[in-house]
């Protein structure tokens, strides 16, 4: 699959159930890892980036089996890591790299931590400096990866520290928790916005005493075995985002997507798109495993141009790729500020994502932290996914609505995120 080819679509209507959400896929699985006994993870996403943290855990001599999509992790402890034979390849996922980083620091194992050519341009800074405020013997490569965490005793204790983040980050935070388990004291972490608290639920929910409210999460070192999982994994909200933005811009639509993720740190989307005029309803709500689980109801209606700032662009950073495309078919100009962070993602978000929709014939400025969109001017063309699987995606919705078709080159890279996506919009379209 190099290359999508998607037509304007007459509507979309149906259900769907989307496989398990990537940033708890990506939790539990390590999270499984550091706890003793064996861990069963139902609806596990298989795609790219969660291979990458998978074949970490085998190099790391982890045990672990796939079952269709329920994952068997034994995992030996906070402390069980092998020491690798070669460095771990982390792909393209800064997740993976930055929450293993955590993890080693945790358990004192030595370990090379790299990645593809992206991933090297990501800035690694943000995790190495506290953690070697904690102690812990870690290097960059010019601020980032390859990283490299040296011998340290395993039964020498880490540092606690009182810590504040300067962006608001999950992935770093999360990398601070997990190296915090393995601390002489209590740590504090304090952030300067929202960010999605998935690690603390989970590791809560294992037995770690976590205590966190806006903007500061307190961590007290791990005083016995994390308990293993037995969960079964909402639905992706960053992908249900697609689907959901496809039917927005498609007249007539009504979708139905069950099971997703609703934790209030990630469902900035939904108050976009319900500002902007589609009609979204959540039903069967309902708390699994500590998260916030619901089924969302789409209906479309017409759109109008919002602008989008502050706390909310935390709470959708991944989404505005397919954001963007609902403020192309908007009535206005939309304009987004205060999201400098989509510049330090896969790829440069704000440049590529302005790039490849001016080639769409997209009307916009953009702009260092942000972008303004007018809407009604998108006519279809080539694009290209640009070796990100969220702009490879938004490029192809653009095609239902889109008065010519859109081709999307290189398409193959929505495989690392949503691999059913193609499936799941055809279905939809009634395909």
């Amino acid at each position: 699959m190099s290359e999508l080819s998607f037509k304007r679509a007459k509507k979309l209507e149906g259900e769907v159930r989307l496989p398990g959400d990537k940033s708890l896929s990506h939790r539990a699985s390590l999270f499984a890892s550091l706890a003793e006994g064996e861990s069963v993870i139902e609806r596990f996403l298989v795609s790219g980036v969660t291979r990458m943290m998978l074949n970490a855990l085998t190099s790391l001599q982890v045990p672990w089996r796939l079952e269709g999509d329920t994952l068997v992790v034994t995992g030996r402890g906070l402390r069980g890591f092998r020491e690798p034979t070669s460095p771990i390849n982390c792909g393209n996922s800064a997740t993976t790299i930055r929450l293993l980083a955590g993890a080693l620091a945790a358990s004192g194992t030595p370990c090379v931590l790299d990645g593809s050519e992206g991933l090297r341009k990501r800035p690694m800074g943000r995790i190495t400096e506290p953690l070697l405020l904690m102690n812990v013997p870690i290097t960059a490569t010019l601020g980032c990866a390859p990283l490299h965490l040296t011998q340290r005793n395993s039964a020498h204790l880490l540092r606690a520290v009182d810590y504040t983040l300067p962006v608001a980050s999950a992935q770093v935070k999360s990398c601070l928790i997990l190296g915090a388990l393995a601390a002489d004291a209590f740590s504090v972490i304090r952030e300067p916005g929202p960010s999605r608290d998935h690690t603390e639920r989970m590791l809560s929910a294992m037995g770690a005493n976590i205590r966190w409210s806006p903007g500061v999460v307190e961590i007290c070192p791990l005083m016995r075995a994390l308990k293993p999982l037995q969960i079964a994994l909402a639905g992706d909200i960053s992908s249900a985002a697609f689907l959901l933005v496809a039917a927005a811009i498609v007249p007539g639509s009504s979708i139905c997507i069950r099971e997703v993720g609703l934790n209030p740190t990630r469902t900035g989307i939904l108050d976009a798109l319900t500002a902007m005029g589609a009609k979204i309803t959540l039903e069967n709500e309902r708390i699994v495993a500590g998260e916030p689980v619901g089924d969302i109801h789409l209906v479309s209606d017409a759109l109008k141009a919002i602008t989008v700032s502050g706390d909310l662009v935390v709470r959708m950073i991944d989404e505005f790729p397919a954001f963007a495309i609902a403020a192309c078919f908007a009535e206005g100009v939309t304009v987004v500020r205060d999201a400098r962070e989509l510049r330090y993602k896969e790829t440069d978000r704000i440049a590529v994502l302005c790039g490849e929709l001016s080639k769409l014939g997209v009307q916009l400025e953009m702009y260092d932290d942000g972008f303004a969109i007018h809407g009604k001017t998108l006519t279809g063309g080539v694009g290209d996914g640009a070796g990100d699987h969220r702009i490879a995606m938004s490029l192809a919705i653009a095609g239902l609505a889109s008065p010519e078709p859109v081709i999307v080159q290189h398409a193959e890279i929505l495989n690392e995120s949503f691999p059913d996506f193609v499936t799941h919009i055809h279905a939809l379209a009634g395909e």
